[in-house]
C-alpha cells in the first residue's frame, strides 16, 4: 500500500494533460503580468501597518534589517519555486510540484493545504477591504444597517454584504479571463505602488535623524508563556525571544515575514504563461525584490518620522503622519490599503482555483471541476463553486483567529517544495531546467530550516488548527482520491503493479 501513496506522476505526462482541449487553458500572461500578480499579491495593509506596529515592538528602527532577512528566508524558497515553475509549467504550484517529486500522498496533502491556505486567505482579505469601505462610506455619511454592515450585527444576525460582494465579482472576473484579470490587476496595482511611493516620498521629509538614535535599541528578554497562545517553540524548548538588540532583528523579521506570503501565488499561473521557462523566474524574484524594497523604504521613513516608542499600533504610518501636522495623507494611505486589498483578494483567490482545478484533473477531486470554458478556456466551474462558498464565508464568520492558518499553509508549502528540489535532481537529473536552483542541495536545506523556524515560532493553537485540516484532507485522500486518481486507474488499466512493474 506504502508504494501506492508515494506513486509520482511523470513530468512529460503532466504537461501532456495540459494540451487535452477539454482541459486546456489559455496562455496569455507575460514576465511584467507576473511581476504585477506578485506584487499586488504582497503588498497589502501589512506595509501600512505591520511596519510601525513591530519597530514599536520587537526591533524599532532596526525593523528594516527585519525586513531583509524576511525576504532572504522568501528568496531562498523563491529560488526553489522558480526552478519548479520553469521545468514544470503545470497549474497547482506547489502540488504540482510535490506530485512529480515526492509522490501522490504528499502531494494530495499540500493541495489540501494550498486550498486552505488561499480560500481562508481570500476571506480574511474580503473582511478587511470591507472594513475599509465601511469606514469611507460613514465619512461620507451613508451608514449599513447593522445585519448587513457586519457579522455582529442586531439580534446576532450579521452578514457582512461587502465582503460576499466583493468576492462575487471577483469570481467573475476569473471567470471570464486571465487577460482580463490582469488587466483590472495591472491598474490596481499602479495605484497602490503609486500610494506608497507618494508615502515614502513624502515622509522623507518629516524624518528626523534623532528618531533613528538608537538605531538597534538594547535588548529586551521575553517571559516564556505555557498556554496554546504561545509559539510552539516555547511550549517544547522554555525558549523565549528577545525584543530589540540583535536578537529582536530575528524575532520581527519571523512578524514580518508574513507580509511577503503571497508570491507562491504566481507559481499557479505557469500553465497560463506565454513563455514560463523564461517568464516564471522573472515574475516570482522580481515581485520578491520589489516589495522587499518598498518594505525597507516604508520602515525607515516611518521610524524616522515618529520616535518608534510613540508610535500607535492600530495605524502607525497614518498617525506618523498624523503626528507631524499632515493628516492628509492619512486618508491616502487609507486609499491605498483599500484599493490594495482588491488585488490580493483576486489572486489569492486565483491561485486557489488554480490548484483544485489541478487535483481535479489529476482525478484526486472529481473530474467535473476540470473542463474549462469553451469560450473564456478559464476553470468556471470550481472558480464558481469556490467563489460563492468563500463569499459566505466571509459573509458570515470572523475569521480574525484563523488568519495564522494561512502562514502555517504557506510554510508547509515552502518545505515540500524545496525538498522536492532536491529529489527530483536526484531522481531526473535529465529534465531540461531553463532556471536552476542555484548550491543544490545547501540553499534548499537551508529554505526548509528557514521555513521550519518560521513555523515553529507561530502559536500552538495554529498548529491544533492545522493538524486537524490535515486529518480531515487524510480522510478525503482515502475515501476518494487515492482510487479516483488517473494514476491509479492507468495502473488498473495497463495492468502495471503500483510499484511500476507489469505483472
Amino acid at each position: 500500500m506504502s508504494s501506492t501513496l508515494f506513486r509520482t506522476k511523470k513530468i512529460e505526462q503532466s504537461i501532456q494533460d495540459t494540451e487535452e482541449p477539454e482541459h486546456q487553458l489559455k496562455k496569455s500572461l507575460s514576465a511584467l503580468e507576473l511581476t504585477v500578480f506578485g506584487v499586488g499579491v504582497i503588498i497589502g495593509t501589512g506595509i501600512f501597518v505591520l511596519t510601525g506596529t513591530v519597530a514599536k515592538d520587537n526591533a524599532g528602527p532596526s525593523t528594516a534589517l527585519a525586513f531583509v532577512v524576511a525576504g532572504v528566508v522568501c528568496a531562498l524558497a523563491a529560488l526553489c519555486y522558480a526552478e519548479f515553475a520553469s521545468s514544470i509549467p503545470v497549474a497547482g504550484s506547489a502540488y504540482t510540484f510535490s506530485y512529480a517529486s515526492l509522490g501522490e500522498l504528499p502531494a494530495w496533502i499540500i493541495g489540501w493545504d494550498l486550498v486552505l491556505e488561499f480560500a481562508l486567505g481570500t476571506a480574511v482579505v474580503a473582511v478587511g477591504w470591507a472594513g475599509y469601505i465601511r469606514s469611507f462610506l460613514e465619512n461620507a455619511g451613508l451608514t449599513l444597517p447593522e445585519s448587513l454592515g457586519s457579522r455582529d450585527g442586531a439580534d446576532g444576525f450579521g452578514f457582512d454584504i461587502l465582503a460576499a460582494a466583493l468576492v462575487l465579482v471577483l469570481t467573475g472576473i476569473l471567470v471570464l479571463g486571465m487577460k482580463l484579470s490582469a488587466r483590472v490587476t495591472s491598474v490596481v496595482v499602479a495605484i497602490k505602488v503609486a500610494v506608497v511611493l507618494v508615502v515614502i516620498i513624502a515622509g522623507a521629509f518629516f524624518v528626523k535623524s534623532s528618531n533613528y538614535d538608537p538605531f538597534i535599541p538594547k535588548s529586551k528578554p521575553v517571559d516564556a508563556g505555557s498556554s496554546l497562545d504561545s509559539p510552539l517553540v516555547q511550549l517544547m524548548f522554555g525558549w523565549a525571544p528577545a525584543n530589540f538588540g540583535v536578537m529582536g532583528i530575528f524575532t520581527a523579521a519571523s512578524v514580518v515575514f508574513f507580509a511577503f506570503i503571497g508570491f507562491d501565488v504566481v507559481a499557479t499561473a505557469a500553465e497560463e504563461t506565454k513563455n514560463p521557462q523564461r517568464d516564471m523566474p522573472r515574475g516570482i524574484i522580481g515581485s520578491l525584490i520589489i516589495c522587499t524594497l518598498l518594505y525597507v523604504a516604508v520602515s525607515i521613513v516611518v521610524t524616522g518620522m515618529q520616535n518608534y516608542t510613540q508610535l500607535s499600533v492600530d495605524a502607525p504610518l497614518a498617525d506618523a503622519f498624523k503626528a507631524t501636522g499632515h493628516p492628509f495623507f492619512s486618508g491616502v494611505i487609507s486609499f491605498g490599503a483599500a484599493v490594495g486589498l482588491t488585488t490580493v483578494c483576486l489572486i489569492l483567490l486565483l491561485g486557489q482555483t488554480r490548484v483544485f482545478f489541478a487535483m481535479s484533473r489529476d482525478g484526486l477531486l472529481p473530474r467535473f471541476f476540470s473542463r474549462v470554458h469553451p469560450r473564456f478556456r478559464t476553470p468556471y466551474r470550481p472558480t464558481i463553486l469556490l467563489g460563492v462558498i468563500i463569499a459566505i464565508v466571509a459573509g458570515f464568520t470572523s475569521l480574525s483567529e484563523l488568519a495564522e492558518l494561512v502562514n502555517i499553509g504557506t510554510l508547509f508549502a515552502f518545505v515540500v517544495v524545496a525538498i522536492g528540489v532536491i529529489i527530483l535532481r536526484r531522481t531526473r537529473p535529465d529534465l531540461p531546467r531553463a532556471f536552476r536552483t542555484p548550491l543544490v542541495p545547501w540553499l534548499p536545506i537551508l529554505s526548509v530550516a528557514a521555513s521550519l523556524w518560521l513555523m515553529l515560532n507561530l502559536p500552538a493553537e495554529t498548529w491544533v488548527r492545522f493538524a486537524v485540516w490535515m486529518v480531515i484532507g487524510f480522510a478525503l485522500y482515502f475515501f476518494y482520491g487515492r482510487t479516483h486518481s488517473r494514476l491509479a486507474r492507468g495502473e488498473l488499466e495497463e495492468g502495471v503493479s503500483p510499484t511500476g512493474q507489469k505483472p
